[in-house]
């Protein structure tokens, strides 16, 4: 796809993050972008420093996205793009007993559920929104009406202990990609998954340094946690690329994450 003023994007979790990094890419392609975010106070001050218009979207609500869209739809035309950032971590053994007490408990169920809701079925619900709208478009010849963009995880394909249900959302994301663009091939819309490994995002910053010296130490090559911008490189070259579709793609340094 050839990016330009013409086109209007949608970034899911652009407030932040590998989001706003992709949000940053596409306004200096001059591409009008619109930040589904949560975070009202971050969002605003990202869409103003970046140029872009910020909605206040939960994923996990039909009526919260649709008003989304039609909000950025207001603002910017019928978007072309979509990039789902938005997005939770959660960490507990499936089964566990304390340390110091022995008390048995279990993973919360609310909290796989949530994981699920959000990860999984809030990136399927902007993407079946959106491609609906794309589909009110004329087709751009050898673009077709639109591009995807999923985010799921190294986690989807070797999740470590406590992961059982990031790893289940991001798995589902994974094991979607292909099905999906099967289903919208046939309209001109493209559809890819990235896979990213362990990238400077808010949360990884927050943990202590000798945490992040030890996990940058386990990438393989380079040395180093990823780039928000390196994230963002990737999901623009899959708009871009015509004969990107149906793929998920890990980037993570070669790392492969072990039992813990």
């Amino acid at each position: 796809m050839r990016l330009s003023s013409d086109i209007a994007a949608v970034v899911t979790g652009g407030a932040s993050g590998l989001g706003k990094a992709t949000v940053a890419k596409l306004r200096a392609e001059g591409v009008k972008v619109a930040i589904f975010d949560r975070d009202e106070d971050r969002g605003n001050a990202t869409a103003s420093e970046l140029g872009a218009t910020f909605c206040k979207v939960d994923v996990t609500s039909d009526e919260s996205v649709d008003a989304g869209f039609e909000a950025a739809r207001k603002a910017n035309g019928q978007e072309r793009i979509l990039v789902n950032c938005a997005g939770i971590g959660s960490a507990m053994k499936t089964a566990s007993r304390s340390k110091d007490t022995g008390e048995i408990k279990h993973f919360p169920l609310n909290i796989f559920e949530l994981t699920i809701q959000i990860n999984l079925i809030g990136t399927f619900r902007c993407v079946a929104k959106s491609a609906a709208g794309m589909l009110t478009l004329d087709p751009v010849e050898g673009d077709g009406r639109g591009a995807m963009v999923m985010t799921a995880s190294v986690a989807a394909e070797d999740g470590q202990m406590g992961q059982a249900a990031y790893s289940a959302s991001k798995g589902g994301v994974v094991g979607m990609t292909l099905p999906i663009a099967r289903d919208l091939s046939g309209e001109g819309i493209r559809i890819n998954t990235i896979l990213p490994g362990i990238f400077e995002t808010p949360l990884m910053m927050g943990a202590p340094e000798k945490v992040k010296e030890a996990l940058a130490a386990s990438v393989p090559f380079p040395k180093r946690l990823g780039r928000p911008e390196e994230y963002a490189s990737l999901a623009l070259e899959m708009i871009k690329n015509p004969y990107f579709n149906g793929e998920d793609v890990r980037i993570d340094g070669a790392i492969r994450m072990g039992l813990r």
